[in-house]
């Protein structure tokens, strides 16, 4: 019955995980009333404070929260096989918040009606999104979601292994990579737009430093290894690259 209910939460969770991503998809791409140039009327300046307590609230939780520190902390109040379900939780009811809260800011930096440029344009934006979430299979997306975790008998519980393979080969952070692509490709770029795109990168910036740091700590010279051949955002030339198998903790 106990590990019932840990499933039934990390599905809960994982299906607000789901229903986040695609209100993303629809804010960014600017569709209708869910679109990012759609909210309440607010002056200029409140609604760039406003927009940016939003995303700095988002970033300190998904930050603090990863850090082994605060894991234990939650496990104090929640079963171990829970902690990374209640993590998707609480960031898909983070981001939810931003989504619905955000405030439009008027202006246009561009707008690109011209084809094939808006086409091509959109199909970067939706490659961006398939690389972000293809990044989260390239693992184990049960596990990055916490389902895994909540399925499993106790005692039984294994971290998924990381081995140096598909986009992995060519970044370290794919993930990252796809979401700052769907940040910034994109035919119309309004100013509210460039505002959530600019204050995302930053926190990507920042947050993979942190997470590098942790990384380093964690394994040493077998990550020093891995990042001295891979590049961490920005792909290019392949180094002589040996096969890795790492065991993977968030």
């Amino acid at each position: 019955m106990k590990r019932a209910l840990l499933v039934t939460f990390a599905a809960v969770a994982y299906a607000w995980f789901l229903a986040d991503i695609a209100w993303s998809i629809a804010f960014l791409a600017d569709v209708g009333s869910l679109g990012i140039s759609h909210g309440p009327s607010t002056p200029t300046i409140w609604a760039v404070l406003i927009n940016l307590s939003l995303l700095g609230v988002f970033a300190v939780h998904h930050s603090v929260m990863a850090r082994e520190g605060a894991k234990r902390l939650i496990t104090r109040v929640v079963p171990a096989a829970a902690e990374r379900s209640t993590y998707v939780l609480a960031a898909a009811a983070l981001l939810a918040l931003v989504l619905w809260q955000w405030r439009p800011i008027g202006g246009t930096v561009w707008d690109i009606s011209a084809q094939p440029w808006q086409l091509l344009l959109w199909a970067g934006y939706g490659l961006g999104w398939l690389v972000a979430v293809a990044a989260t299979f390239m693992i184990d997306h049960a596990d990055f979601v916490g389902l895994r975790q909540a399925a499993s008998r106790p005692g039984h519980y294994r971290p998924p292994v990381f081995r140096e393979q598909w986009l992995y080969a060519w970044v370290r952070h794919p993930l990252m990579l796809g979401l700052l692509m769907a940040f910034w490709i994109t035919p119309r770029m309004s100013m509210g737009h460039l505002l959530f795109a600019a204050a995302s990168t930053a926190y990507i910036v920042i947050g993979t430093r942190l997470e590098e740091g942790a990384l380093r700590r964690r394994y040493g010279s077998s990550y020093e290894d891995y990042a001295t051949r891979v590049p961490a955002l920005i792909p290019g030339p392949r180094r002589a690259m040996r096969s890795r198998a790492t065991e993977v903790t968030r």
